[in-house]
């Protein structure tokens, strides 16, 4: 089934090992939760020894214990959940997992954007219903949030800042009174929230003061922020993980070589060692430098050796991929990444067995030379 879709939801990509741990789950269950919130983090986090499986699950989301400890409890108290953070360290992947392991379904969700409106939260109506029969529950169209209420699931709201505050106060009954009237209608007018029901949004912290959380929205959250990855062993992990589910979905037969990733992560510290110690933001790439855009350079580089190389991967395309990801503005990107190779990556390459960083100072300036 997962071959059908061009990026399966988690409960369809891991359905197998979801059924196996609600088979074995003897731990008790909040509401009506599929697992136990042991079984939860488990299915995020990775088996241990300690565990006692008869099967190794892996783990799906790199990070602190305790964020995730955290989040399951307080979607078992029934409060809704905020994860924020800055963009690409892994907060809308965590809301999915949770999703997918507490109810088998993470695809309720609201896409933040200013043009959200108080319909995509709760309902809206199908006009040639309305016109033929009048308004009713049949011709209405609920929203994601409106039947993860009905279904007592979890909703997701994705970007929640992006929206506008009367999009956001439209939350705040939801999350306090659980119900949502509907004063179309005569009969059959409050839809009420069944057990189980809770809203995980998301909110990157570059977005503070787009459109700011009401103090009145902010205490029916429990917030959990989530840092930014900078142990490069944990980066390295994350990176491994997404890369061979790159592989396996393009069902690309490749190795990427230790020297290269090694290369990236620490390209990647560098830059932001460089940004913050940068005093103005013209100093600064308008790339976040995430471990998502990692991520998204390797995926580029490994795709470009595949269909436009020989299939290996080397560290010019690596170099080149880097470039054309990270250099949006110009000339200041430009300008930024130019004096970075000079002033990094050069002397790198003169280092002891600097072979594979020699070439991706070439690649790099190649690269530069292009876009300039």
């Amino acid at each position: 089934m997962t071959d059908e879709m061009l990026r399966a939801p988690a409960e369809v990509k891991y359905a197998e090992e979801l059924d196996w741990l609600e088979s074995v789950d003897d731990g008790p269950k909040p509401f009506s939760w599929r697992l136990s919130p042991r079984m939860v983090r488990l299915f995020i986090l990775g088996s241990e020894r300690s565990d006692g499986l008869d099967r190794e699950i892996p783990q799906k989301w790199f990070g602190d214990r305790s964020f995730v400890e955290r989040s399951i409890v307080t979607l078992a108290s029934d409060r809704g959940l905020l994860l924020i953070g800055d963009p690409g360290t892994g907060k809308s992947w965590l809301a999915e997992l949770l999703s997918a392991a507490i109810c088998r379904n993470s695809t309720l969700v609201v896409q933040g954007t200013a043009g959200t409106t108080e319909d995509h939260i709760k309902y809206s109506w199908n006009v040639s219903m309305v016109i033929a029969k009048g308004q009713s529950r049949e011709s209405m169209i609920p929203s994601p949030i409106m039947t993860a209420m009905e279904q007592g699931v979890i909703g997701r709201f994705e970007e929640l800042t992006r929206s506008t505050s009367d999009v956001q106060d439209a939350l705040i009954s939801i999350l306090s009174e659980k119900y949502v009237s509907i004063p179309e209608l005569d009969d059959d007018n409050i839809v009420f929230a069944n057990p189980g029901f809770s809203i995980i949004a998301t909110a990157n912290s570059r977005d503070r003061g787009v459109n700011d959380l009401s103090s009145a929205l902010k205490r029916r959250f429990n917030f959990v922020r989530i840092p930014v990855v900078t142990s490069k062993r944990s980066e390295a992990e994350i990176v491994r993980f997404r890369t061979t589910e790159l592989l396996r979905r393009h069902r690309i037969d490749l190795d990427v070589p230790p020297a290269l990733l090694d290369i990236l992560l620490q390209s990647f510290a560098d830059l932001r060692a460089a940004a913050a110690s940068a005093t103005s933001d013209d100093e600064k790439l308008e790339s976040a430098l995430s471990t998502a855009e990692q991520i998204g350079v390797l995926e580029d580089a490994i795709l470009h050796s595949q269909f436009f190389g020989d299939r290996s991967l080397h560290a010019e395309t690596l170099a080149s991929s880097l470039v054309g990801s990270l250099a949006r503005r110009s000339p200041e990107d430009l300008a930024i990444l130019n004096k970075f190779w000079h002033g990094v990556i050069e002397p790198r390459s003169k280092q002891d067995d600097g072979a594979p960083w020699q070439a991706f100072l070439d690649g790099g300036r190649q690269a530069l030379d292009t876009l300039s």
